[in-house]
This record gives C-alpha cells, structure tokens and sequence, in this order.
C-alpha cells in the first residue's frame, strides 16, 4: 500500500485532512477550525509522504515529524498522523488503539472543553450560576473546567483587574500583575463555583498565560482547601512558544495545588524538561498539535514515568477529532485523567460522520469504538454539501 494524495478541506469552519492510498483506503485527520491557514500547508508536506507505505506509520512520520512547530504550527503534521493511523487500522481491520497497544480502558473520562454556556457578568454568583448549569448537562461531566483571570475576558472588563494595560487583538492578550482586588475577586469567584460543585464534581481552571510567578504562587496557595484538579497554563502555555520550565517548577513546588501546562508545546522534545525537572503537575499536549497520537501516548508513558499526570487538551471542534481523542486515550496508563470534550462548532456535523451513537458521553465518559481505524467514517455525499467551492474535488482523489 502506499501513499498516493494528502488532501486538505475546510468542512464548513474545519479543516480535514485526507491522506488517500493506491489501494482505495483513506484516512481522515482533523484540525481546529481556528486554523485555517493550516489547509495552505498541506501541500508542502504531501511531497515528503507521498509513496510511502501508510501501515508503516513511523517510517512515514519520520520524513515530516521535525517539520512542524510549537502551536500552531504542527497541527498539519498531527492530522496527517492521525489520518496515516485511521489507514493503517482499517486495513488491519483493527480499531487504532489494537495498534497502539490496546484499550486499558472500555471508556474514557471527558470534561467539558465544548459544552459552554454564556456567562451574565463577572460577579461570583455569575459564575456559581454557569456552574449550575454545566452540574445540570445530560452529559453527567464529572469533571468541569472553567476560564479564569487572563484566560477569561474578566480579565479586561473588571476595573483596576490588574496593574498592566488591557490590550487587544490575539488570542490571551493580557499579561501582568493582578492588583490586590483583582486577585481577591478570582478567588472569590473560584469559591463560589467550589460552594456549587462541592464534591460531587471536580473543579479545573483554566487560567492564562501570563501571570506573575508571584501572583499565581500567592493564587495557588489560597485555593489548597478547594482540592482543584489543575491550574491551566498560569505563567505560559496557548500560543506560548516556550514553557518557561524554571519558572514553572518555582510555582509547582510552592503549592499543593496542581499545575498544569503543555497544550501549545510540541513532539516529546517540548515536554522532556517539563518532565524530567517535574516542573508541573499535569501535563495537557493536544494530539492535533503535539505530533498526533503515537506521539502523545509516548509523552504520556514518560510522563508516568515521572510521577505526573496527563489531561489532554482537545478541542478538535468536531467528531473526528473526539474519535481520535478516545482511540489514544483508551491506551494511556493509569496517570490519564481525562480529555477535553470537543463539540462540532456546527450541528450538521453529526450527519456527516458516521460511527457515533447517541448520546455520545453518559456519566462524563465516552465509550470506546472497536470499528476499524478511527472508528468514524466521513459520509461523502452529506459532507460534500459543506465543502467550499475550490475543495469539490476533496473526495474525488483515488
């Protein structure tokens, strides 16, 4: 079997990769609908794949895995991973995670990374209340993260929030320290969402880039009592390019709050210092980033290694991502928490991709497909409704 096309799509805001073989086998891989411009790269890469032999997935990868970057920047090389691992189950006939070394788990934990609700104000009651409603989903999410301080755009809309400028433009644009009220409100409204949850649900924030070593030590220190699960990306992280290991292992052995961090980083190399200096608590790669699954299951198992704890990022915005988020999952040790629960940005999604029963997460888990590949499969005469007019050839390649 060899490589023979890798084709890229925007299906409706999403794109999708399609790596097609001499053999009439394909495979899909998904990237975020925040990039775009991911499709214009595609054609560099294909030159470097084509003929190559899509069960032999290192040996391809090998050809493009140093090509890629930090977020975002990898995602090309991610997807077309993750696409070579749906070939390479289907002509197998073996679900991806037999190939990864099999499921250690029939169903996987998920919080809600695209389950969100409108918030009415910054206030604590504002977020007590968001917390009721998420408590209240059908989904049953054991676990719920929350955007908070600079990952939030409280951030720029409490007066006197912090000492630096509010800016705009670009994803996170705040950075500086918080005043004393700033900080004081943040924890307030982390109670409040505490008192809501109690012990029934975990709690996790999500918290910038870009506050003070100082400020998140004083931060992580006042929520110990709440027992959280993590606090995402403080000091770096989204759209970060660097971890900022030492700084990182200052906050982390100054509280007992765990730290997490890691979703901008990518392949094993962007996570062996965070690891091995034990820098964070919970590590948070996400497989449409970091070099795709094999890759994350690698970081995971060193991370195990180590002590720490992993908690995929994973907002793919739609079902073939979540596929590919639950096959890599079922495989991890025991140091898994749980991913982030990607929803498609639009409801069509779900009757141009077939494989998924309804409803897809009960109990705050989703179960594992034992289908061939990925476990979803594209259905062309639907999705072809939502291709843009210079993509109508997406599915034409053979």
């Amino acid at each position: 079997m060899r490589i023979t096309a890798v084709k890229c799509a925007l299906i409706g805001d999403s794109p999708v990769v399609r790596v097609v073989t001499d053999e009439g086998v394909d495979g899909y891989g998904q990237i975020e609908s925040y990039k775009p411009f991911a499709r214009a790269f595609v054609p560099y890469f294909e030159q470097f794949v084509l003929g190559g032999d899509p069960t032999n997935v290192e040996s391809v990868m090998l050809r493009v895995r140093r090509l890629g970057g930090t977020k975002p920047w990898g995602c090309v090389v991610s997807a077309i991973e993750t696409a070579i691992w749906d070939i390479a189950g289907k002509a197998a006939g073996l679900p991806v995670h037999k190939l990864l070394g099999g499921k250690v788990r029939d169903r996987v934990r998920v919080y809600n990374g695209g389950v969100r609700f409108p918030r009415a104000g910054d206030e604590p009651e504002d977020f007590a209340e968001l917390m009721r409603k998420l408590k209240a989903t059908p989904e049953g999410f054991t676990l719920i993260k929350q955007a908070i301080g600079y990952h939030d755009p409280m951030a720029g809309r409490i007066p006197g929030y912090s000492y630096s400028e509010v800016r705009t433009g670009g994803p996170h644009p705040y950075r500086g320290r918080l005043t004393e009220r700033g900080l004081r409100h943040t924890v307030e409204c982390v109670a409040a969402m505490k008192e809501v949850l109690g012990d029934e649900i975990g709690l996790a924030l999500d918290c910038g880039p870009g506050w003070t070593v100082t400020d998140a030590v004083t931060f992580a220190r006042e929520l110990e009592p709440f027992h959280l699960l993590w606090l995402e990306d403080l000091l770096t992280g989204d759209y970060v390019p660097w971890s900022d290991t030492a700084a990182y292992r200052d906050l982390t052995t100054a509280t007992s709050t765990p730290i997490h961090t890691g979703e901008q980083l990518y392949l094993r190399q962007g996570f062996r210092e965070l690891i091995e200096t034990r820098a964070v608590d919970v590590l948070g790669p996400d497989p449409a980033d970091v070099g795709g699954l094999a890759e994350l299951k690698w970081i995971t198992e060193y991370a195990d290694l180590h002590g720490l704890l992993m908690a995929p990022h994973g907002v793919y915005d739609g079902l073939i991502g979540l596929a590919a988020l639950t096959q890599v999952c079922s495989t991890l040790p025991d140091n898994f928490v749980a991913f982030e629960y990607p929803v498609p940005e639009h409801s069509w999604w779900y009757d141009i991709v077939d494989g998924w029963s309804q409803p897809i997460v009960t109990d705050g888990h989703v179960t594992v497909s034992e289908r061939p590949g990925l476990g979803v499969t594209l259905v062309e005469e639907e999705a072809r409704r939502y291709l843009s007019p210079e993509d109508q050839d997406f599915f034409d390649w053979r």
